[in-house]
């Protein structure tokens, strides 16, 4: 009869077993630090094609795969105000192969939908603040003849609730910036959600809404082309891209300021050395001339933040957009 090994020599061997899987674990990740990227990289895109992310997403992508020689590939995940693609994001390895692009929506969601299947700060690790734009007021001409932001909210006052305006879903900065508006200006229009900025701006584009609240960077293309006319920016002065376009302050409206940003997250967990090396790319891309125009193009600016001050940017935003969904009362419908 073969004699068993003692307990203590089997706890041992196992020990020693997983000390040895550990540490090839760690050389493995070591050995990807000094390659990456060594292979084409996921970027969870939280929206349908056609908005924000988009607008500032693929240029990036273009740019990275120029400077690396590998794909950074658009995964589009939309849904549920962009929370869905953030949740499928959170569950990626940490291995820097899989990355998150999220948008000021993000500081929003926590106040807006009581029941996320992720934190922004606690299952996420932030990389950079990629973009930032003015909020814009448009509307379809077709449909709305109002030239000017005066002639516009006289019109909203002879009919209220008769204009409508679409958004990137429920509880998204495009919403908010609709009720703070309404708030502001004691006027009410219709919300209309879609399953992301794209749909939205593409019904307005077509006739089927009759205005947005949305970030400059996934309108101005359409303004320029004429589709769609820009009443107003938000904020205290006129956007460079769009400078015959009032602000806010010059309307009457010097505390509305809404300001729509794009940044990237790697899942918690990810090495150190790596984010350091997925930053540097990153900012590499960003400050290409050829990346410089299209930010410049669609009224954007790099705020050019280290990883703890984009940090410390989103926590801020978080306790700001609560106070706003408080005050303006904003809920999911």
């Amino acid at each position: 009869m073969m004699e068993r090994p003692p307990v203590h020599s089997t706890r041992r061997t196992l020990l020693q077993a997983a000390a040895a899987s550990a540490t090839l674990t760690s050389l493995g990740l070591r050995a990807q630090t000094g390659t990456w990227p060594a292979k084409p990289v996921n970027l969870v895109v939280p929206f349908p094609a056609g908005g924000g992310t988009d607008a500032f997403g693929r240029p990036l992508s273009a740019q990275f795969a120029r400077n690396t020689g590998r794909q950074l590939v658009i995964d589009n995940r939309g849904g549920a105000g962009g929370t869905l693609g953030a949740g499928i994001a959170a569950k990626l390895p940490p291995d820097g192969y899989g990355l998150f692009m999220g948008a000021v929506h993000h500081a929003i969601a926590p106040s807006m939908y009581p029941r996320l299947d992720y934190d922004i700060e606690r299952d996420f690790v932030p990389l950079v603040l990629a973009a930032s734009v003015p909020q814009v007021v448009v509307v379809n001409p077709r449909r709305v003849e109002a030239s000017d932001i005066n002639a516009f909210l006289a019109m909203v006052r002879r009919s209220p609730g008769k204009l409508n305006y679409g958004s990137a879903g429920a509880g998204t900065s495009h919403h908010l910036a609709g009720e703070l508006f309404k708030q502001q200006t004691g006027t009410f229009i219709t919300h209309i959600p879609y399953r992301g900025a794209g749909p939205a701006l593409q019904d307005l584009i077509a006739g089927n809404v009759d205005m947005m609240f949305d970030g400059l960077g996934s309108s101005a293309a359409h303004i320029k082309g004429g589709r769609i006319r820009a009443l107003m920016v938000s904020g205290a002065r006129r956007s460079p891209a769009f400078p015959d376009v009032p602000c806010a302050a010059e309307v009457g409206l010097p505390d509305y300021t809404v300001t729509t940003w794009y940044g990237l997250w790697a899942p918690k967990g990810t090495p150190a050395d790596i984010q350091t090396r997925i930053v540097d790319e990153i900012r590499k891309a960003i400050g290409s001339d050829e990346l410089k125009a299209v930010w410049a193009s669609n009224g954007a600016e790099f705020p050019n933040l280290t990883q703890q001050q984009f940090g410390a940017f989103v926590s801020a935003e978080i306790k700001r957009w609560a106070a706003v969904v408080k005050a303006s009362g904003a809920k999911l419908e």
